[in-house]
C-alpha cells in the first residue's frame, strides 16, 4: 500500500533508496526509504548545538538505538546519519524546505542557484530554510556526488489562482516584495488528497478539503489533484487555532498591544507563534490529548480551547468550499485528525448545513495509523481519515525529479 512501510528480517537489503531530510534548527528528522517505500529506516537528530544532542535511530529490524553526540552541529550530526546509513548505499536526498518563494511551482535537483535562493528566501521563512540549506551544504561536503533534491513545502500550493493568493494591499508590496499567500504544509496535503483520489468509489474529478491538524494545523481545497486554496498564508501564522500558534488574528493586534502594553514587534511575534493557540486558551499545554484530558475533568478553559479550535477548523472547512467546483469530502490527517475522533466529531458537529452524515462507530474504529472512511451510505460528503506520509511525498517527487 502506498506510503505504508514494513519491518524486515535482518540481512534485507534495500534497493535503490531515497534519504528524505527534514533539518530543523536544532534538529535533523531523517528516512530512507526503498524504491518501492515498502523498507524503511528512521530517526531523529535532536537537541543540536547542546550537550544533550542525541541521535534516536530504528532500523530496519526496529531495533532502536540512541547515540549521544555532545555539542553537535548539523554537519556532525549528518556525518554520523550517513554512517548508521551507509551499507543501504542511499542513491539521492530529498530534502523538506518550507519556502519556496513565487519561483518553485515544484521540486528541483539542487544546483549554486536553487541554494541560493533557499537562502535568500529565509527572510519569509527565518527559523526554517536556513536550517535547511545547512542541511544541503553539509551533504554536499560528506557526499559531493550524490543528487539532491528540494521539495518545497510552499509548491503544491502554486496552483491558487490570484483571488485566492493576493492580499488586498498595494499592488508593489506583491511586485517587489513578494508579499501573498503561500501556503504550507503542502507535502501532506499533496499525499493524503492523492491517496483519497484513489480511494473513492468513483474516479473522477474529486474536490477534497483536507484537514491536517497536529501542533501546526492547515487546511487546504484540492480540486483534481491542485490546490486552490489554503489556509495558511505568508507565514504558517494564518489561519486555524493550532498548537501554540493564534491563527488569524485582527491585524491591527499588533499596534494595539504595542500602544497599550509598550510590547515590541518581537514580543508580540513570540507571543502569536509560541504562546497561543492550545496554550494560551487553556493555559495547560500545546498538546491536545493533554487539553482533552483537563476538559474531561471539567477544566472550563482546556474546554473552551477545544470549543474554539474546532470551531475554527470548521468555519474554515466552510469557507474552503467556496473555492471547490465539486465537492466530494474531508480527510482527515496529523497527529490530532488521525488520532482524535472526538475532534473529528466536534468539527462536524459546527456543520449542519452540509448534509453529513457521520458513523460513529467507524470513527471511533480509526486511530493509530488505521485508515478509513467513517461517512454514511447517504451522506453528502465523503468522510475520510488518512494517516500521512510526507517522506513518501518527498521521495516520490525526489525520484520524479532525478527521473528514479
Amino acid at each position: 500500500m502506498q506510503g505504508m512501510h514494513k519491518i524486515l528480517s535482518k540481512g534485507t537489503a534495500m534497493q535503490n533508496p531515497i534519504l528524505v531530510l527534514n533539518c530543523g534548527s536544532s534538529s535533523i528528522k531523517y528516512a530512507l526509504l526503498s524504491n518501492d517505500s515498502s523498507e524503511r529506516v528512521a530517526g531523529l537528530a535532536e537537541n543540536l548545538g547542546l550537550d544533550t544532542a542525541r541521535i534516536k535511530h530504528t532500523d530496519l529490524n526496529g531495533e532502536k538505538v540512541e547515540i549521544s553526540l555532545a555539542g553537535a552541529n548539523h554537519q556532525w550530526a549528518l556525518q554520523k546519519i550517513l554512517g548508521l546509513l551507509a551499507a543501504y548505499k542511499p542513491v539521492a536526498v530529498g530534502h523538506r524546505v518550507v519556502h519556496g518563494g513565487r519561483e518553485f511551482s515544484h521540486a528541483e535537483k539542487v544546483n549554486d542557484h536553487v541554494l541560493a535562493e533557499v537562502k535568500r528566501l529565509k527572510v519569509l521563512a527565518p527559523l526554517h530554510n536556513p536550517a535547511h540549506a545547512l542541511g544541503i551544504e553539509a551533504v554536499e561536503k560528506i557526499y559531493p556526488d550524490l543528487p539532491q533534491v528540494v521539495v518545497f513545502d510552499t509548491a503544491f500550493h502554486q496552483t491558487m489562482p490570484a483571488k485566492a493568493y493576493r492580499y488586498a494591499i498595494p499592488k508593489d508590496l506583491y511586485n517587489e516584495h513578494y508579499i501573498r499567500r503561500y501556503g504550507f504544509h503542502g507535502s501532506s496535503h499533496a499525499y493524503v488528497s492523492h491517496r483519497a483520489d484513489s480511494l473513492a468509489p468513483h474516479h473522477q474529478a474529486n474536490g477534497w478539503i483536507t484537514v491536517h491538524l497536529g501542533n501546526g494545523c492547515s487546511l487546504t481545497a484540492v480540486y483534481d489533484g491542485k490546490s486552490l486554496d489554503t489556509s495558511m498564508g505568508l507565514t504558517p501564522l494564518e489561519g486555524v487555532v493550532m498548537g501554540t500558534r493564534s491563527g488569524d488574528v485582527d491585524p491591527s493586534l499588533h499596534i494595539h498591544l504595542h500602544r497599550i502594553l509598550g510590547y515590541s514587534l518581537d514580543q508580540i511575534d513570540t507571543i502569536l507563534n509560541k504562546q497561543s493557540g492550545l496554550l494560551g486558551i487553556s493555559g495547560i499545554s500545546s498538546d491536545m490529548r493533554t487539553v482533552e484530558q483537563a476538559a474531561n475533568e471539567g477544566n472550563e478553559d482546556a474546554k473552551l480551547a477545544i470549543e474554539i479550535f474546532c470551531y475554527k477548523a470548521a468555519r474554515y472547512i466552510a469557507s474552503l468550499s467556496c473555492a471547490l467546483p465539486t465537492f466530494t469530502g474531508l480527510v482527515f490527517t496529523g497527529g490530532i485528525g488521525e488520532n482524535s475522533a472526538s475532534i473529528r466529531q466536534k468539527i462536524l458537529q459546527n456543520l449542519p448545513h452540509f448534509g453529513i452524515k457521520a458513523n460513529l462507530d467507524k470513527n471511533a474504529e480509526l486511530s493509530r495509523g488505521v485508515e478509513g472512511s467513517f461517512h454514511q451510505a447517504d451522506s453528502l460528503l465523503q468522510l475520510w481519515v488518512i494517516p500521512t506520509d510526507e517522506e513518501y511525498q518527498i521521495a516520490k517527487e525526489t525520484k520524479e525529479v532525478l527521473g528514479l
